[in-house]
């Protein structure tokens, strides 16, 4: 993944994040060269395609404040292991349940709700549909096809029923009758 950080100064500060490889963590017995990651294309896509996603000013605010704090350079990776290499899933997964431990009830720490960094994919993607943000859209930056997503996330849209009814009214009047008398 690559990304492109607005300049400071302007306005407008939603960054853009690159997609155009995956490096899953599949252990050294599945890959031809002995890595612990395997580089693949994104699922879906040409091997050469790009995948481009927005990012929330704040975001583009820690990113900053990330890139300054450890002095990186634009061919550093943004989050590395101890000797610049790819963070381990390991560190992660450790990272992962620390921060939920302080951020959940015990009770919501024992339930699945965020139990995998993955999960937070499926909650932005689920926040984008509620947010009214078109299908077609969310799926181009989620890299599923709409058929697939509305498959997954339909159900998961909600709080939007008020809008929704309001905006079905305002099209669907009757025009007044007319006196007949």
């Amino acid at each position: 993944m690559r990304g492109r950080l607005p300049d400071p100064d302007v306005a407008d500060q939603w960054c853009e994040l690159f997609f155009h490889t995956a490096q899953p963590e599949v252990g050294k017995n599945w890959t031809d060269g002995g890595a612990i990651h395997e580089e693949r294309g994104l699922k879906g896509r040409a091997a050469d395609d790009t995948r481009v996603v927005p990012g929330h000013p704040s975001l583009t605010r820690i990113l900053r404040e990330h890139i300054k704090a450890e002095d990186l350079k634009p061919s550093d990776l943004l989050f590395q292991g101890e000797r610049g290499e790819l963070l381990a899933g390991s560190v992660i997964r450790r990272v992962w349940r620390s921060a939920r431990v302080k951020v959940l009830t015990p009770d919501e720490f024992a339930s699945p709700l965020g139990k995998r960094v993955y999960d937070l994919r499926h909650t932005r993607l689920t926040k984008w549909l509620n947010d009214g943000i078109p299908p077609a859209q969310v799926a181009e930056w989620a890299g599923n096809s709409v058929p697939i997503l509305l498959a997954i996330y339909a159900r998961c849209v909600s709080g939007q029923l008020s809008e929704l009814k309001k905006g079905m009214e305002a099209g669907e009047d009757l025009p007044e009758l007319l006196d007949a008398g």
